[in-house]
């Protein structure tokens, strides 16, 4: 049977009545009485002791701790958070023949992002490629091709600005939402280490950071062989993960997987699906609402490889905040991924 702690109200109640049985005739419920201030002064403590109890009720397990005590649970589980990573990637430097911008050379981005050179770059050509490290971690650190960067003290011979290369920079990653660390760490509990099965393979992924959902492909490659594939919800450049932390999943699996197993490990395809839609009302709110509702079933459902249902595509339609009736055009049928394409939101037509 379940313990309900009892209110504040329902404490001064029973200690009142119990005075006033103990007590006849000592106005244990009158305003002002001795018995009753002394009355309150007992269940408000009483109250105070139900409520650290009920605290430490939630502490013991994993599910409802803090974060503090989280943090306790997953050091005994060996389930680290994930730590933040900074941005790196390489960007184009122009200046004079020979030149150098030496290592640990500092650069700002537009809004104030701070990169440092991780080596010496020599001028060549009157161009020089350095790779960068953003000085602080976190995703804010990603930057696209072409984005222009300005050096904090001039170099002799070196123009002041430089522009991030084709590659882009990225790999920076959030310090892990405590959340999907509780989740992590449940499903380690759940799902202990079994030696190298399916469900070792989706923990290790999701151990890197960045790193939101995975999915395991045994014998995709042949016998003996194991492909992961992974995305990244929350990077700048969105879900498809960039080559620094493929990598990074990579390195990370090589480590801790048994040696006689050949991972690969790879980023899905995007694969966009377009919609046209006849819509009733047609108006700017219920297009956003649909929108908001399809993209919330692509990121729910899709999966490398997988199948977008279209009673599913319609259903996400119908439940729009708005929307009384719609007519779905394209897709015309389920829509069935190849191997490592996953399905992504692309354009939608309002027919």
């Amino acid at each position: 049977m379940s313990f309900n702690r009892p209110s504040l109200a329902t404490l001064i109640d029973r200690i009142a009545t119990d005075i006033a049985s103990r007590l006849p005739g000592t106005g244990a419920r009158l305003r002002r009485a001795m018995t009753t201030i002394l009355g309150r002064a007992q269940a408000g403590a009483v109250h105070g002791l139900y409520g650290h109890q009920e605290w430490i009720a939630k502490q013991i397990l994993v599910d409802t701790c803090d974060e503090d005590v989280l943090a306790r649970h997953a050091a005994i589980w060996k389930v680290p958070r994930k730590a933040p990573v900074a941005a790196n990637g390489p960007i184009q430097v122009a200046g004079d023949e020979g030149d150098v911008v030496p290592a640990g050379t500092s650069l700002t981005r537009g809004d104030g992002t701070e990169y440092t050179t991780d080596a010496d770059a020599t001028i060549v050509g009157g161009v020089a490629t350095a790779n960068v490290t953003a000085t602080v971690a976190g995703v804010a650190g990603d930057a696209v091709a072409n984005t222009a960067l300005s050096f904090v003290a001039p170099i002799a011979g070196i123009n002041a600005n430089a522009t991030v290369a084709a590659a882009g920079i990225g790999g920076g990653a959030d310090v892990e939402d405590l959340e999907a660390w509780r989740a992590r760490l449940l499903t380690r509990i759940q799902q202990p280490p079994k030696g190298g099965t399916s469900s070792d393979y989706l923990e290790w992924a999701l151990s890197v950071s960045g790193v939101t959902r995975a999915w395991v492909y045994p014998q995709e490659l042949g016998i003996g062989t194991i492909t992961v594939r992974f995305v990244t919800d929350n990077a700048p450049g969105g879900l498809i993960p960039d080559v620094p932390t493929v990598t990074a999943v990579q390195d990370y699996i090589d480590s801790v997987r048994p040696v006689t197993a050949d991972v690969t490990v790879v980023a899905p395809t995007a694969s966009p699906l377009d919609l046209t839609i006849q819509l009733t009302p047609d108006t700017v709110a219920v297009r956003d609402a649909v929108t908001a509702e399809l993209a919330d079933l692509i990121n729910r459902e899709a999966s490398p490889g997988g199948t977008i249902l279209l009673s599913h595509i319609n259903e996400a339609i119908s439940i729009a905040a708005g929307e009384t009736d719609h007519v779905l055009t394209v897709p015309a049928a389920n829509v069935v991924e190849a191997t490592g394409a996953m399905t992504t939101l692309g354009v939608i037509t309002w027919a």
